[in-house]
């Protein structure tokens, strides 16, 4: 049994961020009832399909229990006073007031249940200038600054080209969620959960990606930004990352390409020196790392324990000796969409341990 058995939740998010939160719970364990209106989830349609699902769908709602309720229609209050008494824990990412304006705002469900710890995901929060934009992945990538540190050496800024803040969000709203549970333990009383994209995003993107504003008053010397220091590497028939921002590494990162002439020089033996040549040891890198296969150069970064590795693309993800040997990705049997690929959880716990082969996503009557 998980971590969080016997835990219930009652999941009425959409599309990524809340969705993912429920997900995370029901692999550790938790009952997670997705509750959707007669339209559905969005997300159901959204990308790759077969069988009228689609993969990102089951991806965040694999091993769910599902109900459909019209929360519009005063007569299905009465369920939904049910299903919160029932719960220990409601998600929930409409716009801020959404649920208010249904009659079913946080404090009437906690006059059903004291005890309910209720998990609210916003855009950009419940209240200011932004509270009423809707809020997608990109927007929040952008108000946050990521797309500026994407530009690197050129002037535009970019996309990561991934849900990150869907994504980021999901983790830690179940995180705070996990933590109000363990404080509920304390207290027995619940309490409302309230998790931001932009937040999550800002504290996400701050630890090296605002280091030059970390310092009120300025730091002594202002340093390139941290993504000005990342590359991929081109070998002969593929692409590899690597780095060496400590001595120990550079070494390792010297003997795994055979201690070539071009990086004996003993200038690149500390970080000062490379630092300080840097244009002259990424040109030898790239040199040495040119004349490899990607399977030469990672024979080399394992024997010498160097920091490096194969850029996978989707396609080789699937079969990458270390994803298989770890279990990273496990099948579920989605009925008419026949089997689907989903990532395990990623945590392992000794003695409760997560799912590792979920059930379905729920198909809901009339689907």
């Amino acid at each position: 049994m998980g971590p969080l058995a016997g835990i219930r939740v009652l999941d009425l998010s959409q599309i990524v961020s809340g969705p993912m939160a429920g997900g995370w719970l029901a692999d550790q364990g938790a009952d997670v009832i997705k509750l959707e209106s007669p339209e559905g989830d969005p997300v159901t349609g959204f990308g790759a399909r077969r069988g009228g699902v689609s993969g990102i769908y089951v991806a965040v709602n694999r091993g769910k229990r599902g109900e459909k309720l019209d929360l519009k229609d005063p007569a299905t209050h009465a369920r939904f006073e049910a299903l919160v008494s029932w719960a220990d824990v409601l998600i929930e990412n409409f716009r801020p007031g959404t649920m208010a304006k249904l009659g079913l705002p946080y404090e009437r469900c906690a006059e059903w249940n004291p005890r309910l710890i209720w998990c609210s995901i916003t855009g950009f929060g419940p209240s200011g200038p932004y509270a009423n934009l809707r809020a997608y992945d990109p927007v929040v990538q952008a108000a946050s600054a990521v797309c500026a540190l994407q530009a690197g050496a050129e002037p535009e800024p970019k996309l990561v080209g991934t849900l990150i803040f869907d994504k980021v969000t999901a983790i830690t709203a179940a995180q705070a969620i996990t933590a109000a549970l363990f404080a509920r333990e304390r207290t027995g009383a619940g309490q409302k959960v309230e998790v931001a994209m932009l937040d999550a995003a800002v504290a996400f993107n701050w630890v090296e990606g605002m280091y030059n504003q970390a310092f009120v008053d300025g730091p002594e010397a202002p340093m390139p930004d941290y993504a000005t220091f990342g590359r991929l590497w081109r070998a002969k028939d593929g692409w590899v990352a690597l780095s060496a921002l400590q001595d120990v590494e550079f070494r390792a990162l010297r003997d795994a390409l055979g201690h070539p002439e071009s990086l004996a020089d003993p200038v690149f033996d500390t970080g000062g020196g490379r630092f300080a040549n840097l244009p002259a040891m990424m040109a030898a890198i790239g040199a040495e790392v040119a004349k490899r296969t990607v399977a030469e150069l990672m024979e080399g970064f394992t024997r010498a324990g160097a920091v490096g590795c194969v850029v996978n693309d989707r396609e080789t993800l699937l079969t990458d000796p270390q994803v298989v040997h770890n279990g990273c990705i496990v099948e579920v049997d989605q009925g008419k969409a026949g089997r689907v690929r989903v990532a395990r959880h990623p945590v392992r716990f000794s003695a409760t341990p997560a799912v590792t082969l979920p059930g379905p996503a729920p198909r809901l009557a009339g689907d």
